[in-house]
């Protein structure tokens, strides 16, 4: 769920969370470290990590968008982000809008061959929000439906809002009709796990039995992910034979240029911008549905006091923050809404760069200044001793503007958030959003409601919580979106979070790769290309 800022980035191409991590203190492994049977001019090859957090590859508890290679759900999107049916083929919606029956594929099959039930639904989902479990996104993504709640706290066995009528037809009933619903079962929480290849021990992940369209041929740790195409796929086999990974082979842009991988983000923007670059013509740009942020642990000193997060926002130069930290690649954000996301306000108004009003908040908050401040520790995702140059330009910033200074600590990238879910932080700490759906509530509701599981920072403002309340279940969509224009508004004015950039996205991609569609929202798009001429 990460990367350069640990924003939890969408990739366009998913290995699994696997291909989000860093790579560790012992350095890259090298192209010539790997070796594979698959003929690869039948193979999409492409560059990948490879996390050592088990977690990470399990569809209920992965931070990042998940493998949708190898798993998949009732619904998804297609290219153009359109919702379209998966594993149910078709729908059916109560008048009152609480009630959703499934009907799932008749042609659905696991990779073994045995066909994908309604019952396998609902094992999926229960496990999936069982406390065993202890999955961070679970009443994120299936919170609305009944009894969820109940069975996460341990007060019940089942969920109570799940009956499979028949092998082929479900029953979901959610607790208020709400329009983004659906969009919800897109995120992995929701997707369909074998229950005898998940109890089948702790590395059952390695050797897993999905529902996707690729299965997963051959994987040799720190080496290489091979995916085969699933001839049995209940959409259709997918035109490209093979899907390979080469994990910590090198310099991804580097491997592009010398042919070794098909697709590549790209560092070298103002190289690859120029129309006189070779490679310029193979070059894809597009706005990631992503915001980055500094979280404020606003439960404990000294941002428990609004001033002092306000004083900490207007100490910020964002623009100098994306031109010097971020290379100008990203664009500075005032708030919490990407560009792109429906409902973003080209009208808000954001917390200005003011230094000289900065420290007038600052020794107005009940710290009295800089002299009264507690330590402060900012947590971040890295190795060893390391500080990244986004973490350094903001204590600088801060150190200037307020006379403070702050600590940096680092944790394991591979556990990042689960140490943050977990409370293991420090007062501020590295966060940011990409889009799972392409509605405001995904970021408003989900990050800054009191009694959201994703609102790491504790922040609570009951005046926010109603007004969200009442979004969820409002019909009309030019009420809806001006409910979430207000609430954007009153996030940004009460601190709750300093916003520093959305994502921009750079990819080269090779000629002979057809089909490929820049989405800023991750989708299955191997199975929608295929290779002309490799």
């Amino acid at each position: 769920m990460n990367r350069k800022k640990v924003i939890r980035v969408v990739t366009t191409l998913v290995v699994s969370a696997i291909a989000l991590s860093t790579i560790t203190a012992s350095g890259a492994r090298r192209a010539s470290a790997w070796q594979t049977d698959v003929p690869l001019d039948q193979a999409l090859v492409l560059a990948g990590g490879e996390s050592t957090n088990p977690r990470d590859y399990d569809p209920a508890t992965t931070y990042s968008s998940g493998d949708k290679l190898l798993f998949s759900g009732l619904v998804s999107f297609d290219p153009n982000l359109n919702l379209t049916p998966d594993l149910a083929e078709n729908w059916d919606v109560s008048d009152d809008g609480t009630v959703y029956t499934f009907h799932l594929r008749q042609n659905a099959k696991f990779h073994n061959g045995r066909a994908v039930t309604a019952q396998d639904v609902v094992y999926s989902w229960e496990r999936a929000v069982s406390p065993a479990l202890a999955s961070d996104t679970a009443l994120t993504y299936l919170g609305d439906i009944v009894g969820v709640r109940e069975m996460n706290a341990g007060q019940a066995d089942h969920i109570s809002g799940l009956t499979a009528l028949d092998d082929h037809t479900l029953q979901v009933t959610i607790d208020a009709a709400k329009p983004y619903f659906l969009l919800k079962l897109t995120y992995p929480t929701s997707f369909v796990v074998d229950r005898e290849n998940v109890e089948s021990g702790e590395d059952w992940y390695r050797t897993p039995n999905g529902t996707g369209p690729y299965k997963l041929k051959e994987w040799k740790r720190f080496e290489v992910m091979v995916y085969e195409a699933n001839a049995d796929f209940y959409l259709g086999k997918p035109s490209i034979p093979y899907v390979v990974f080469q994990l910590y082979s090198g310099d991804s842009q580097r491997m592009y240029e010398t042919g070794e991988v098909d697709i590549t983000g790209v560092y070298s923007v103002d190289r690859f911008t120029d129309p006189t670059e070779p490679l310029h013509n193979e070059l894809l740009t597009g706005v990631s549905l992503c915001t980055g942020y500094v979280n404020f642990d606003s439960t404990r000193p000294p941002f428990d006091d609004v001033n002092v997060r306000k004083a900490f926002s207007m100490a910020f130069d964002r623009q100098k923050y994306v031109d010097v930290a971020l290379d100008g690649q990203d664009l500075p954000a005032i708030g919490l809404y990407p560009p792109a996301l429906p409902g973003f306000n080209i009208n808000l108004k954001g917390l200005p760069y003011d230094p000289e009003q900065a420290r007038q908040l600052l020794a107005e908050s009940k710290y009295g200044g800089p002299e009264g401040l507690p330590p402060i520790v900012f947590t971040n995702g890295g190795i060893g001793t390391y500080i990244s140059s986004d973490v350094a330009a903001m204590a600088e910033m801060w150190q200037q503007n307020l006379g403070v200074t702050i600590t940096v600590e680092n944790l394991e990238p591979n556990f990042y958030y689960q140490q943050i879910y977990a409370g293991n932080h420090g007062q501020l700490f590295s966060g940011g959003w990409c889009a799972d759906y392409p509605d405001p509530e995904n970021f408003a509701d989900v990050l800054f409601h009191t009694g959201s599981s994703q609102n790491n920072g504790g922040y609570s403002n009951p005046q926010l919580d109603a007004l969200l309340e009442q979004a969820r279940v409002e019909r009309d969509v030019t009420k809806r979106i001006a409910m979430y224009q207000q609430a954007e508004q009153m996030i940004v004015d009460d601190a709750a979070a300093l916003f520093t950039s959305h994502s921009l996205s750079y990819q080269l991609v090779k000629p002979y790769v057809k089909g490929y569609v820049f989405t800023p929202i991750d989708i299955p798009i191997e199975r929608y290309m295929w290779l002309e001429g490799k």
